[in-house]
């Protein structure tokens, strides 16, 4: 992994006033550790106008939930390595990965870094959004595993708060790693936001969910 602590943040000042914008329409822009459950949101044309605006600045760290699929976990004895073992995308599921894709395209969001669980569900949405995935394991479900969410969630947290860009850092992986990290219950396919701080904390800039 690479280390981007000491990278400048370009554009800081359009991701600032993005920030601010989203609070004075009554957002969750919110410091980490203190966000809700389900933050209250402007209408969601205006909140998606300034995550976009925001992510076009650069320097941020969007988490995805992996796109639609359908069902509760995975079968019992499932295989990481082999696809037809576990839940995967639906034919909808794999259409929203790539619109989600297009919508980053479209907005002029330049990605820098794609890292993804090791799920097959999880790998495709990466692919098929952005046309590449490395496979992270503290990115991995714990969905069946809780113990060892404190750990894999502490690692994600520094690599998150150590990102300066001047990209963007996209993270794909599940519900409950997303909830562990963020205290938000995702839909599938949503894009969550954050925008690091230089003193090491992490603000939620906003939601979108590309329909």
């Amino acid at each position: 992994m690479r280390d981007h602590r000491r990278q400048a943040v370009p554009g800081r000042s359009v991701a600032r006033r993005a920030l601010l914008r989203l609070l004075a329409l009554g957002g969750a822009a919110t410091a980490f550790g203190s966000v809700a459950r389900e933050p209250v949101m402007p209408a969601r044309a205006e909140a998606g106008d300034l995550v976009w605006e925001a992510l076009a600045a650069g320097g941020h760290v969007v988490l995805v939930r992996h796109a639609e699929a359908p069902g509760v976990g995975d079968p019992a004895g499932f295989v990481l390595e082999d696809c037809s073992t576990q839940r995967n995308l639906s034919a909808g599921g794999r259409e929203q990965a790539v619109r989600i894709g297009e919508a980053f395209r479209a907005h002029g969001v330049a990605v820098d870094q794609v890292l993804t669980s090791g799920w097959c569900r999880c790998i495709d949405t990466a692919s098929l959004a952005f046309g590449r995935a490395e496979v992270w394991p503290p990115l991995h479900s714990f969905f069946s595993n809780s113990a060892t969410e404190r750990a894999q969630t502490r690692e994600v947290r520094e690599y998150i708060a150590a990102w300066a860009g001047p990209g963007t850092l996209v993270l794909v992986t599940h519900q409950v790693n997303i909830t562990a990290l963020t205290d938000i219950y995702p839909a599938s396919g949503e894009v969550i936001v954050l925008a690091p701080e230089r003193a090491g904390g992490l603000t939620i800039v906003g939601r979108t969910l590309v329909g």
